[in-house]
């Protein structure tokens, strides 16, 4: 597989990689297509590539095109597509994937509300330590959404994330050790 530099280097070399469906060829052009590097940016064209990427099974093409639908960039914005997406990413064990997944089902965008779907996606992408899904599966087992109310597991899920750099965690581990637990 060509680096970006080499790829931008050679642009009729991955144009023919890209035309004959090679799916890594297609998801490193649309990331210089995305970030601008080696040719204009554009989103559109970045939407188009990372989508035959996607449709091949490539995991990170899954999550692009999926953060691509959330944001609306280069695609008109579509909670529902990117929520599609992020599963498929999230069942190949792609964390971020698994955490933004979480988040939509906490907020309803795209897939109907349910506490319990993100807490389950996000304790899978806090089991891979992922700082900010251990934070948020530490708010749900404080509030009692979609988990058993547990104030201590929720401030094992706060150590874990203030352990990992996010100052919320820290903070939230802060305030229930003031609280007595």
């Amino acid at each position: 597989m060509l680096s970006i530099s080499a790829m931008a280097a050679d642009f009729n070399q991955t144009q023919r990689l890209v035309n004959q469906g090679e799916p890594y060829t297609q998801l490193i052009l649309g990331i210089m297509y995305y970030e601008g590097e080696g040719v204009r940016q554009n989103y559109t064209k970045a939407a188009e590539l990372y989508e035959k990427a996607a449709n091949q099974g490539l995991i990170d093409a899954q999550f692009n095109l999926a953060l691509m639908y959330a944001k609306g960039e280069g695609v008109r914005q579509n909670y529902t597509k990117a929520a599609e997406l992020y599963e498929k990413a999230a069942n190949q064990g792609h964390g971020i994937a698994q955490y933004n997944l979480g988040g939509l089902y906490v907020k309803g965008e795209g897939v109907g509300q349910d506490y319990i779907k993100a807490a389950k996606w996000f304790k899978k992408a806090a089991n891979q330590d992922d700082a900010h899904a251990q934070m948020q599966l530490g708010m749900l087992y404080v509030r009692g959404n979609g988990v058993h109310q547990n104030i201590w597991v929720a401030k094992e899920w706060f150590g874990k994330a203030c352990d990992k750099g996010n100052q919320e965690g820290c903070d939230a581990y802060k305030f229930l050790n003031q609280q007595g637990y």
